[in-house]
């Protein structure tokens, strides 16, 4: 590894976000003291006209009764599922890389999901691993301070990257990109393997389940993140020694369902572990290559193809970045495989009060997809 790693100042982590200091540990910039927010249309707009995402941050959805009732509702249902596919991730985790790594999540969508995988191989392992959350963003890559600071922190430990979910698969090419550019630049390699949750995509070799179902903490966005926006990347805001930035809305503690999604998931650990042990088996003899086929992908762009849309960001397959559309972006409409599919009652709910139209469209890899408004015509 090149000493260029090791040179240099860097901030330090932030205090920030809601959970435990011993679950997670943000390597971000605080930027809570800024106004970063821009409405829905607005911020749509500017996306749309070259105004990078990472810029600005959306308001946050402010969930209603019902929307929060769908939320501990699903989180009781598929509890027990939720924490099975985290037992198949980390049981793949520990036979491919052992004990001696380093969880880094990717903000925010896969901070909850390290938090458990963390609590995972602590109570199967007995091994308390360090686990950073860190931003990746789409068009300008991974924080590169945050690798720097997880290699010195720890110089001789192997770092695995998790997430929640993969849509078309654009964050998992980003990392391999990012991380292939770091090697380069600073003789650091680092496996470039993405530990999701759900992997409807097939984007991923590491994954617990390739089922596109509700994860629960899809249904809402800071207040299950640990009180945390998305990431944000900009000049003026962000110093050469200073992480990707993000805004914690301590004035939300009241509604943090945070920690509410990681508890109700842990106690379901042991009685999944056995059959997790032998799915996570199953899968560890398979080629990576054989699984990681991007299937989801050919999805895409044959709804690219049929419905004349030029630019393919704005199509969001999967529950959980349709419903990261219906809560932040301006939908068109929603395409389902099946409209009795039991994994799609938060998306009728959403769409609904949103007034947002709902389609079949026949032999979809994923549950569903959203469609973002063109806001302009193509030229």
């Amino acid at each position: 590894m090149s000493d260029s790693v090791f040179d240099g100042k860097l901030a330090p982590p932030s205090f920030m976000g809601s959970y435990k200091p011993e679950d997670a540990v943000f390597l971000l910039k605080d930027l809570s003291h800024l106004d970063l927010e821009r409405g829905t249309e607005d911020r749509e707009e500017a996306i749309q006209t070259g105004t990078h995402y990472s810029e600005m941050l959306p308001v946050e959805y402010r969930p209603s009764e019902a929307y929060i009732s769908l939320f501990r509702d699903t989180l009781r249902d598929t509890a027990r599922r939720v924490a099975e596919a985290v037992a198949v991730v980390s049981e793949q985790i520990v036979s491919n890389r052992g004990t001696s790594i380093v969880l880094a999540s990717l903000a925010r969508a896969g901070t909850p999901i390290g938090v458990l995988i963390k609590r995972y191989i602590l109570a199967n392992y007995g091994v308390d691993l360090p686990h950073y959350s860190i931003s990746i963003i789409r068009g300008k890559g991974i924080d590169e301070n945050a690798l720097k600071y997880m290699l010195r922190a720890h110089p001789d430990v192997a770092i695995q990257f998790i997430d929640g979910w993969t849509g078309k698969g654009a964050i998992r090419k980003v990392l391999v990109q990012a991380l292939d550019g770091f090697g380069k630049k600073y003789g650091a390699k680092l496996n470039d393997d993405l530990a999701v949750l759900a992997d409807p995509g097939h984007c991923s070799a590491t994954f617990g389940t390739r089922e596109d179902f509700l994860i629960p903490s899809a249904c809402l966005n800071a207040t299950v993140s640990g009180l945390l926006s998305r990431t944000v990347l900009r000049d003026d805001l962000i110093g050469p020694d200073d992480y990707h930035g993000a805004k914690y809305y301590r004035e939300w503690e009241k509604e943090d369902m945070s920690n509410v999604f990681v508890d109700a998931i842990e106690p379901y650990f042991d009685s999944v572990k056995a059959a997790a042990k032998e799915k996570a088996e199953q899968l560890l003899t398979l080629d990576s290559e054989a699984l990681v086929t991007w299937k989801g992908e050919r999805d895409i762009r044959r709804i690219q193809s049929d419905l004349g849309i030029a630019d393919i960001n704005l199509i969001k397959p999967g529950v959980g970045e349709t419903t990261r559309v219906l809560l932040r972006r301006v939908p068109w409409k929603i395409l389902v495989d099946d409209l009795n599919n039991p994994n799609l009652s938060s998306i009728m709910l959403l769409a609904s009060d949103r007034g947002v139209p709902v389609e079949v469209y026949p032999n979809l890899t994923y549950s569903c997809c959203g469609i973002i408004k063109p806001l302009r015509e193509e030229q």
